[in-house]
């Protein structure tokens, strides 16, 4: 196959960088920050020690959550001078938990093209070496820090039916645990990654209860990776999921669309929306197979 020549000019490329191991930065990454134009780095000083044992000489600016407003503007207009522009994060795919999204909107709103260099990610390399259901999965990132967003976001991971990923700073760690345990229960499936591709990965689990008894005994370091099991489908009455179709087709027969369905009958029967949603939703799913 044919490839196209890269850096192209007035193309913003996303680039995936390594979270710990530098042998996952792909040739084609290195080629990229290399000879592009013009690199964003969520922290220069970070990434420059990447970007020097590249050799990367191009101009770098800052680009994080506290100078987006100000820096848009300017790596917009170098990419209308036709320069090539790199987006990279400290670690990972840029967009994820980052400003990064912010950029790429902006650019493809602004008619440039926008190609991303897969690279690796937290969350996915967590993800399918948790041995967790990873067929549908949602990810939350960051959860708030406190009050009234937080419980809200805890409450609605709490009864998530599909397996969830989260992020959370060390300092962080036990309190989160604690939440989940109060919320889930303290053997719903966990694992807690960490150091994630360096020497030291730890993959801690398989449950809360266990994984929070290690990190009492053991002070967490660096940001984790949390993949949480689902919640089970099952409501006040434990009624079989064999009831709940019956009740949802019965309403979509009458003309209810799926999802009003689901609302209508999680207010009828006290059942969680979040799990007749799931349920409605792989209804219509196998019904289109």
């Amino acid at each position: 196959m044919s490839q196209r020549e890269e850096p192209a000019p007035g193309v913003l490329y996303v680039v995936g960088t390594p979270i710990g191991h530098l042998g996952d930065l792909s040739p084609r990454a290195r080629s990229v920050l290399k000879n592009v134009s013009a690199i964003a780095c969520e922290d220069t000083r970070h990434s420059g020690h990447l970007l020097n044992s590249l050799g990367a000489q191009s101009q770098r600016f800052s680009f994080h959550q506290h100078n987006t407003k100000a820096r848009l503007p300017q790596l917009l207009q170098l990419l209308n001078e036709g320069q090539s522009l790199a987006l990279i994060s400290d670690a990972g795919l840029p967009g994820i938990s980052d400003p990064g999204e912010q950029l790429v909107a902006a650019a493809k709103a602004a008619g440039h093209q926008v190609i991303c260099i897969p690279g690796p990610c937290a969350a996915t390399t967590a993800l399918v070496s948790s041995g967790l259901p990873s067929g549908r999965f949602c990810f939350e990132g960051f959860l708030a820090s406190r009050g009234k967003e937080r419980r809200q976001q805890l409450s609605a991971v709490a009864s998530e039916t599909r397996t969830t990923i989260l992020y959370e700073a060390p300092h962080r760690l036990v309190q989160l645990l604690k939440e989940l345990a109060q919320l889930c229960g303290d053997e719903r499936p966990l694992q807690v990654a960490r150091e994630l591709t360096k020497r030291h990965e730890q993959q801690i689990g398989p449950t809360i209860a266990a994984a929070l008894q290690h990190f009492l005994e053991h002070k967490p370091l660096g940001e984790c990776t949390l993949v949480l099991g689902g919640a089970p489908l099952s409501g006040p009455d434990q009624q079989s999921d064999a009831h709940w179709r019956a009740e949802l087709t019965a309403l979509m027969a009458s003309g209810a669309s799926a999802s009003d369905a689901a609302r209508q009958l999680a207010q009828q029967s006290g059942q969680s929306r979040r799990a007749l949603y799931a349920l409605v939703h792989q209804m219509v799913e196998n019904e289109s197979e």
